[in-house]
Parts: C-alpha cells; sequence; structure tokens
C-alpha cells in the first residue's frame, strides 16, 4: 500500500475483535517505530506500557471513555474491547512538557495499520485511577492510550456538510467521520 492509502485507510476503530490476540512482538515492532519519531530537544522522555494480557488490558479498559458525539454508546461491548493496548507515559525526571507524543502515536498507528490493525488513540481515561491500577511511579505521567486489534467496523471518510464535524454510525453499524474539504483548509 503507498503511503497516501495507508493513511487515508488509517482510521480510528472502536470496536475490536476482541479474541483475535496482537502479539507481544507486534507491540514491541510498534513501539520500535515509536521510538524513531522526531523528539524535541532529542530528550526522549517517552516510555511505553504494553498490554496484550486479559486482565491488564481489563484494567486499562475500565478507565476508558469512548465516542463523545456517540451519546448513547457507552463504548465497545462484550466480545469488542481491544485487544492491546499502548499506555504512552512521559518520564517527568527528563521534562515537564512534551509534544513527541502526537509524533509517537502517528507511527504507531500507521505502523498498526500496515499490520492489518485498527487502532484509537484515547486521551479520555480517568488518569490517575489508570496510573494506580497500573502501579506506575511517580515520575511517569500518562499521556495517551492507544486501544489495538483487529477491526471489526468498517469506518469511511465523508465530506462535511453544513459545517457538521460530528461522526455517526448509520443503520449498518458503518462508521462514517466527516472531513473538511482541502480548499477549506488551505489559506493562500
Amino acid at each position: 500500500m503507498d503511503f497516501k492509502s495507508l493513511v487515508e485507510n488509517t482510521r480510528s476503530v472502536r470496536r475490536f475483535k476482541e479474541n483475535e490476540s496482537v502479539s507481544k512482538q507486534d507491540l514491541y515492532d510498534l513501539v520500535e517505530l515509536a521510538r524513531l519519531a522526531p523528539s524535541g530537544r532529542n530528550l526522549q522522555p517517552l516510555k511505553f506500557l504494553l498490554s496484550n494480557e486479559q486482565s491488564k488490558n481489563d484494567l486499562i479498559f475500565s478507565t476508558l471513555s469512548w465516542a463523545g458525539y456517540l451519546e448513547h454508546w457507552n463504548g465497545p461491548g462484550k466480545g469488542e474491547k481491544p485487544a492491546a493496548y499502548i499506555v504512552v507515559l512521559m518520564d517527568k525526571s527528563l521534562t515537564d512538557k512534551t509534544i513527541d507524543h502526537g509524533f509517537a502515536a502517528q507511527n504507531i498507528i500507521l505502523g498498526a495499520r500496515d499490520k492489518g490493525l485498527g487502532t484509537c488513540i484515547l486521551k479520555s481515561f480517568e488518569q490517575y485511577e489508570l496510573a494506580g491500577k497500573l502501579s506506575l511511579p511517580d515520575n511517569m505521567e500518562i499521556l495517551l492510550v492507544i486501544a489495538l486489534g483487529r477491526p471489526l467496523e468498517e469506518v469511511v471518510i465523508e465530506p462535511v456538510k453544513d459545517n457538521d464535524i460530528k461522526y455517526w454510525r448509520d443503520e449498518n453499524d458503518v462508521f462514517h467521520v466527516p472531513k473538511r474539504s482541502l480548499d477549506e483548509l488551505i489559506i493562500e
């Protein structure tokens, strides 16, 4: 798949084939891609907690919030939960702020898609509860949680209509994501 196609086909997935595992090696491969991402001042403050075990996955899942625009959906149900997670952490002993997690996350999700995996980057989670459940030291701050697994849903890009950017699911459970046009984004 060429790079543009890879980007076009890398969409947030919120329902997964929970029983199809993601290997530790796949998780290590994705963190290797994150490791190679740019780093401000080359501080490299990111650390990564990996989970592909049901008990740890359950701990992580219990602290997450899913799909704010889908008001009547509480997240993946039985059999639809992620098979793995990468929790992106900042080592505060190295710095107290970073933008590196954006670069790293993009590398992870593109690499995951290349492996046939779906992902969802989550920023909506119970920070202190999750840190406690994972027994993280005080110097580790959770920046993102990346859910991974084999996609259970189809996601399509739609043009934005009437300035409505809210994503939705249709009657066939196809997930629609409106995107602004290129003309709307470029200012000359």
